[in-house]
Protein backbone atom coordinates (compact mmCIF):
# COMPACT_ATOMS: atom_id res chain seq x y z
CA UNK A 1 0.00 0.00 0.00
CA UNK A 2 1.24 3.24 -0.91
CA UNK A 3 0.13 6.15 1.18
CA UNK A 4 0.91 9.38 -0.88
CA UNK A 5 1.40 13.27 1.45
CA UNK A 6 1.32 16.26 -0.25
CA UNK A 7 3.34 19.66 1.01
CA UNK A 8 3.74 23.12 -0.54
CA UNK A 9 0.14 24.84 -0.85
CA UNK A 10 -0.36 28.30 0.40
CA UNK A 11 -1.63 31.65 -0.07
CA UNK A 12 0.26 33.74 -3.31
CA UNK A 13 -0.15 36.02 -5.56
CA UNK A 14 -0.95 36.39 -8.88
CA UNK A 15 2.31 36.07 -11.09
CA UNK A 16 4.32 34.56 -7.72
CA UNK A 17 5.61 30.78 -8.27
CA UNK A 18 5.16 27.76 -6.03
CA UNK A 19 6.61 24.31 -5.81
CA UNK A 20 4.24 21.22 -4.30
CA UNK A 21 5.43 18.04 -3.31
CA UNK A 22 4.44 14.88 -2.72
CA UNK A 23 5.90 12.13 -0.58
CA UNK A 24 5.38 8.41 -0.89
CA UNK A 25 5.60 6.65 1.94
CA UNK A 26 4.69 2.44 2.42
CA UNK A 27 6.53 1.47 -0.66
CA UNK A 28 9.00 2.66 -3.27
CA UNK A 29 7.55 4.99 -5.53
CA UNK A 30 10.15 3.90 -8.54
CA UNK A 31 7.17 2.13 -10.46
CA UNK A 32 4.45 3.87 -10.09
CA UNK A 33 3.55 6.78 -12.87
CA UNK A 34 1.68 10.11 -10.72
CA UNK A 35 -0.19 12.21 -11.64
CA UNK A 36 -1.28 16.04 -9.77
CA UNK A 37 -5.13 16.53 -10.04
CA UNK A 38 -6.84 19.80 -8.81
CA UNK A 39 -10.65 20.58 -7.23
CA UNK A 40 -12.48 23.73 -6.36
CA UNK A 41 -15.45 23.21 -4.91
CA UNK A 42 -18.54 22.27 -6.60
CA UNK A 43 -16.39 20.67 -9.79
CA UNK A 44 -15.69 17.23 -10.35
CA UNK A 45 -11.33 16.64 -10.26
CA UNK A 46 -9.56 18.56 -13.01
CA UNK A 47 -6.09 16.49 -14.44
CA UNK A 48 -3.06 18.86 -14.25
CA UNK A 49 -0.37 17.05 -14.88
CA UNK A 50 1.48 13.57 -14.90
CA UNK A 51 4.58 11.71 -15.18
CA UNK A 52 5.75 8.26 -16.04
CA UNK A 53 7.49 5.86 -13.81
CA UNK A 54 11.07 6.43 -15.48
CA UNK A 55 10.30 9.86 -15.05
CA UNK A 56 11.09 10.47 -18.85
CA UNK A 57 7.60 10.96 -20.06
CA UNK A 58 5.31 14.12 -18.60
CA UNK A 59 1.80 15.49 -19.37
CA UNK A 60 0.18 18.57 -19.03
CA UNK A 61 -3.35 20.03 -18.89
CA UNK A 62 -3.53 23.16 -21.83
CA UNK A 63 -3.92 25.25 -18.71
CA UNK A 64 -0.90 25.00 -17.43
CA UNK A 65 1.40 24.11 -20.20
CA UNK A 66 4.60 26.34 -19.86
CA UNK A 67 3.71 27.14 -16.19
CA UNK A 68 4.06 24.50 -14.31
CA UNK A 69 6.30 21.75 -14.38
CA UNK A 70 6.42 18.04 -12.89
CA UNK A 71 9.35 15.99 -12.20
CA UNK A 72 10.03 13.09 -10.13
CA UNK A 73 12.88 12.07 -7.81
CA UNK A 74 12.94 8.71 -7.12
CA UNK A 75 15.83 8.15 -4.71
CA UNK A 76 13.80 10.58 -2.47
CA UNK A 77 10.19 8.84 -3.01
CA UNK A 78 8.76 12.33 -3.76
CA UNK A 79 7.22 14.12 -7.10
CA UNK A 80 7.64 17.87 -7.78
CA UNK A 81 5.36 20.38 -9.39
CA UNK A 82 6.88 23.50 -9.93
CA UNK A 83 4.36 26.20 -10.49
CA UNK A 84 4.83 29.37 -11.64
CA UNK A 85 2.98 32.77 -13.31
CA UNK A 86 0.16 31.67 -10.86
CA UNK A 87 -2.87 33.19 -11.88
CA UNK A 88 -6.43 33.42 -10.03
CA UNK A 89 -8.34 30.34 -11.87
CA UNK A 90 -5.41 28.17 -10.23
CA UNK A 91 -6.69 28.29 -6.84
CA UNK A 92 -7.53 25.01 -5.70
CA UNK A 93 -7.31 22.21 -3.76
CA UNK A 94 -4.10 19.57 -5.32
CA UNK A 95 -3.96 16.28 -5.25
CA UNK A 96 -1.36 14.02 -6.01
CA UNK A 97 -2.11 10.53 -6.86
CA UNK A 98 -0.21 6.94 -7.75
CA UNK A 99 -0.85 5.27 -10.76
CA UNK A 100 0.40 1.83 -9.99
CA UNK A 101 0.79 1.00 -13.85
CA UNK A 102 3.18 3.21 -13.78
CA UNK A 103 2.13 5.50 -17.20
CA UNK A 104 0.89 8.37 -15.62
CA UNK A 105 -2.21 8.87 -17.08
CA UNK A 106 -4.57 12.18 -17.79
CA UNK A 107 -7.70 10.44 -16.50
CA UNK A 108 -8.46 9.57 -13.07
CA UNK A 109 -9.61 6.03 -13.35
CA UNK A 110 -6.06 4.28 -13.37
CA UNK A 111 -4.71 6.02 -10.24
CA UNK A 112 -5.47 4.34 -7.10
CA UNK A 113 -3.45 5.81 -3.85
CA UNK A 114 -4.74 9.32 -3.36
CA UNK A 115 -2.99 11.84 -1.01
CA UNK A 116 -5.47 14.28 1.59
CA UNK A 117 -5.01 17.29 -0.96
CA UNK A 118 -3.10 20.51 -0.37
CA UNK A 119 -4.43 24.22 -0.58
CA UNK A 120 -3.15 26.11 -3.32
CA UNK A 121 -4.58 29.91 -3.32
CA UNK A 122 -3.64 33.26 -5.59
CA UNK A 123 -4.96 35.87 -4.66
CA UNK A 124 -4.24 39.72 -4.53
Amino acid sequence: QVQLVEFGGGLVQPGDSLRLSCTASGRTFSTYGVGWFRQVPGKGREFVAAIGWTGRSTYYADSVKGRFTISKDNAKNTVFLQMNTLKPEDTAVYYCAADPYGLGQTSEGPYRHWGQGTQVTVSS
